[in-house]
């Protein structure tokens, strides 16, 4: 090891570049993976606690009567013997501008809230588990201030960010999809850097009610278009497969004969369909981009060890002599490589976990609903394991090279 150390502290300059160029592609690698990573783990069907969409049947998007809401949360259960869910949730979907003027609408003025129950957000939304227990317990009291005063909200700290807004301001939005239901809201918290730091979530029922009493007040007793259809998701929980497939006949059956009919999916089945229209693009990271960026990092340390080992042909015959044999000097080439390899991913992945994770958020990515990925714990090994492979598949030429040095070739030319 201390021979190795050595070799690599040689030329300072050559091991640090190409540590350098390895940290830069083990960051990329890393990013790249977390996505794939993430999207591969909301994809894939669970067999406990899962959880349950329930859509319109024929429409995207998803346009359901919100009276449609209670006998979903029940899971269609109409028997005294029938599955419920453990828990459900509905989302509504409410988007507008600060500006009324259609033509001035942009990323700076654009806001889509999430209508739900205040209280369902840490039962039922996702990720959770990445906050901070002092993070939860402040979302817990704008939960209780959002269901004492409807006109309350938070919104993400990056979307607030563009919007150029705080905590504490009030806003009215313009919605371009519930026509001339323009509301008032005041901001009372930001949701934390990460998953929800785009995201913005409102009381459902200050929506309801302006849509079913206030617009039809004001429209000489006129029914809102969006009267019969403002409910886009049910989210249920359920505890096994067995039951999910209980509560999905349940609410099919119930809905059968009714206009709009419902389905019922897993939330992994129905993430899924979301991420079609990204299909390529995904296709793209994991098949073509992540194989280039670990190719070249092979390419490249296979560059620096092979200059390294050109100009210690000298050193390598004198290691013979001494009574190094071909497999010993093989294998001192090869650690080398190993070391700068796994040392440089170790340390690329630790500043990327700490820096993405920590100081930034997670990686701003948006995809469907998810518009930042977290790095996972588990890539603090894939930096070595980057780092080390392409290490190695880059050095075997190089170190087949030295192996095979000829004591008498390197001296009679040096003679």
């Amino acid at each position: 090891m201390r021979f190795v150390l050595k070799s690599l502290l040689r030329n300072l300059l050559r091991s640090s570049l190409t540590a350098a160029a390895t940290m830069l592609l083990v960051f990329v690698v890393t990013c790249v993976w977390t996505v794939l990573w993430f999207l591969h783990a909301v994809t894939s069907e669970k067999s406990k606690d899962l959880k349950a969409i329930v859509t319109e049947k024929w429409q995207i998007p998803s346009q359901m009567p919100f009276s449609y809401g209670n006998t979903l949360a029940d899971g269609g259960a109409r028997q005294p013997g029938d599955a419920k869910p453990q828990d459900s949730m509905n989302w509504q979907f409410y988007g507008g501008s600060l500006i009324q003027d259609a033509a001035q609408r942009n990323r700076e003025n654009i806001v889509f809230f999430f209508g739900m129950d205040p209280k369902k957000f840490l039962t039922m939304m996702d990720g959770i588990d990445e906050f901070t227990q002092s993070e939860i317990d402040q979302i817990k009291k704008y939960a209780d201030e959002m269901v004492k005063d409807k006109r309350k909200v938070v919104i993400g700290v990056e979307r607030l960010k563009a919007l150029h807004k705080q905590v504490g301001d009030k806003i009215k939005v313009y919605s371009f999809n519930y026509k001339d239901v323009d509301l008032e809201f005041e901001i009372i918290g930001a949701l934390p850097k990460g998953r929800y730091a785009l995201s913005a979530v409102m009381n459902c029922q200050y929506l309801n009610d302006a849509v079913n009493e206030d617009y039809p007040r004001t429209h000489s007793g006129k029914k809102h278009e969006m009267a019969e259809k403002s409910l886009n998701l049910v989210w249920l929980r359920v505890p096994d497969t067995k039951t999910y497939e209980k509560v999905a006949g349940q609410v099919e059956t119930a809905f059968a004969n009714s206009t709009p009919s419902v389905k019922c999916e897993t939330a992994s089945s129905g993430v899924a369909s979301f991420l079609d229209a990204y299909r390529d693009l995904l296709w793209g990271m994991e098949w073509i981009f992540s194989p280039i960026a670990l190719v070249s990092m092979a390419v490249v340390i296979a560059t620096a060890i092979s200059i390294s080992v050109r100009e210690r042909r000298t050193e390598m015959a004198i290691l013979k002599v001494l009574g190094f044999g071909p497999w010993r000097i093989m294998t001192l080439v090869l650690g080398e490589a190993l070391l700068l390899g796994a040392l440089s991913g170790m340390i690329s992945v630790g500043l990327t976990y700490l820096i993405v994770n920590v100081y930034i958020g997670g990686i701003p990515f948006p995809i469907a609903f998810f518009p930042a990925f977290r790095i996972p714990i588990y890539a603090l090994a894939w930096g070595p394991m980057i780092g080390a492979g392409t290490a190695l598949v880059g050095s075997i030429v190089p170190a087949l090279s030295a192996r095979a040095v000829k004591v008498s070739e390197v001296f009679s030319k040096v003679a």
